[in-house]
């Protein structure tokens, strides 16, 4: 398998932190965005849309959403387990994951590209407002689940920890500082960052 990827983006980010932390050992093949080779024939031949990542299979098909690789990953790579071992758990974990992907990656990714983006899209300071209006809230929620825990769901990282720090590097990335109030989401980025999946 080959992994497609960009460093600093965020979706891409979110699944090389999870290969990190499972261990699993896959060949990473750079895209250079700021040259534009999304939009090459080549990269467009594995994923239309033009996006990151992409995990081309043994086989030759693609898979190109970031949550459906790692839930492929998961099957294929169950230990250590980073979705949850029962029902319940499996159900806690995912519905964290989307909350945090809707409601603090994806504005985050929404602020970044709407006030200085890095890929030079227009400036649109109407939909960062809004965004920014919404923020402190998901902000908040997070904060008070991680209450006192190492990670966001309890005593070992799950794949809700690498969609939060995907969101939250990227913002200190492009000097968003979001966290910083939230005494319980400061102490985890702080400390997830330092971990070796967490190295660019």
């Amino acid at each position: 398998m080959k992994l497609y990827y960009f460093p600093y983006a965020p979706n891409p980010t979110k699944v090389r932190t999870y290969i990190a932390e499972k261990g699993i050992e896959i060949e990473q093949v750079l895209v250079n965005i700021r040259e534009d080779e999304q939009k090459s024939e080549a990269h467009l031949q594995r994923n239309p849309t033009g996006t990151l990542p992409v995990l081309e299979l043994n086989d030759g098909k693609y898979l190109t959403e970031s949550l459906t690789i790692i839930e492929y990953l998961e099957e294929l790579y169950p230990t250590p387990n980073m979705i949850g071992s029962t029902p319940i758990d499996r159900a806690n974990v995912r519905e964290a994951e989307r909350q945090i992907e809707h409601e603090i990656l994806l504005r985050v990714i929404r602020i970044v590209h709407t006030t200085n983006s890095p890929l030079g899209f227009p400036e649109n300071p109407a939909i960062a407002e809004n965004e920014l209006n919404h923020l402190p809230d998901a902000l908040a929620r997070t904060d008070k689940l991680i209450s006192g825990n190492p990670f966001v769901m309890g005593q070992k990282p799950t794949i809700v920890d690498c969609t939060l720090f995907s969101a939250l590097f990227f913002a200190e990335l492009c000097e968003l500082d979001i966290c910083l109030e939230y005494k319980n989401l400061a102490r985890w980025y702080e400390s997830f960052k330092q971990r070796p999946s967490a190295q660019p």
